[in-house]
């Protein structure tokens, strides 16, 4: 069972496959199993890491209490202790604060950072503003419906009870992610970086705009931008073959980007 010491906290991860490498970071109900699509459709072209950030799935959660802060580590410790160079890190959602922030951390192993249905914790007043009035909005809907269509959830009701059980499996909880956006990191700061940023969404997402991701996008040097049509908050889980699509594009378009340079 592959560990990884992230100053002394145990963090499980799994890696699959071959080729130029993926790593996966969960958002607040997830954990290494939620990506189950995803590594079975990618594991064949490229290597698929999934990681269980602390207090979630089979990582140490006997702490008394979590600190946001302390994620970006998780993913550190993994990509140090693959020895990972040039990785794709994708984010989903709150997740993809701690991708961004790992990236940063480790720029000569990460090439690259796909913020899933998020600003990654950017620190620009604008998005803030408009991200704070997509929340506004968000939170007039039950949870459920926040991250999955009414259609799905009435279509593959199985699929939706699963998805909902994924959260059970985990000791922390997104009160515990939420201090991951303190002191986030500035458009400089990742322009100054090298790590190239792609911004992922689906066009019905409830919880973050297509409208706020694309001006993240136009503010953000030399970004690329993924808008999925008729795609939700997760759709790595309601619509996995678009999903996964867009991932093994941003991966090979990145790719060639660097080789190209």
């Amino acid at each position: 069972m592959p560990i990884a010491d992230s100053d002394g906290t145990s963090i499980y991860y799994e890696r699959h496959g071959s080729g130029p490498a993926i790593l996966f970071v969960h958002g607040s109900g997830g954990h290494h199993a939620a990506w189950w699509q995803q590594v079975a459709a990618l594991r064949d072209e490229f290597t698929v890491v999934t990681v269980d950030l602390r207090g979630f799935g089979k990582s140490d959660s006997s702490m008394p209490e979590f600190d946001g802060q302390d994620f970006p580590g998780d993913v550190v410790a993994v990509l140090d202790a693959e020895d990972l160079t040039d990785a794709m890190l994708v984010g989903q959602s709150i997740g993809s604060v701690a991708a961004l922030r790992a990236g940063l951390l480790r720029p000569e192993r990460v090439g690259s950072v796909v913020l899933g249905h998020s600003l990654g914790g950017i620190s620009h007043p604008e998005l803030k503003e408009l991200a704070a009035a997509d929340r506004a909005e968000a939170v007039k809907l039950p949870v459920i419906d926040r991250l999955l269509t009414k259609r799905f959830q009435q279509e593959r009701a199985d699929l939706t009870f699963l998805f909902q059980q994924m959260g059970t499996f985990n000791v922390a909880k997104m009160a515990d992610l939420r201090n991951l956006d303190t002191n986030g990191p500035s458009l400089e700061d990742i322009e100054a970086s090298g790590v190239k940023v792609a911004f992922l969404a689906g066009e019905k997402d409830a919880v973050l705009s297509v409208k706020t991701v694309t001006r993240a996008h136009e503010l953000t040097p030399g970004s690329h931008l993924e808008i999925v049509p008729d795609a939700p908050h997760s759709m790595y889980w309601e619509t996995p073959a678009q999903y996964n699509a867009a991932v093994a594009r941003l991966r090979r378009t990145l790719t060639a980007q660097k080789e190209a340079a």
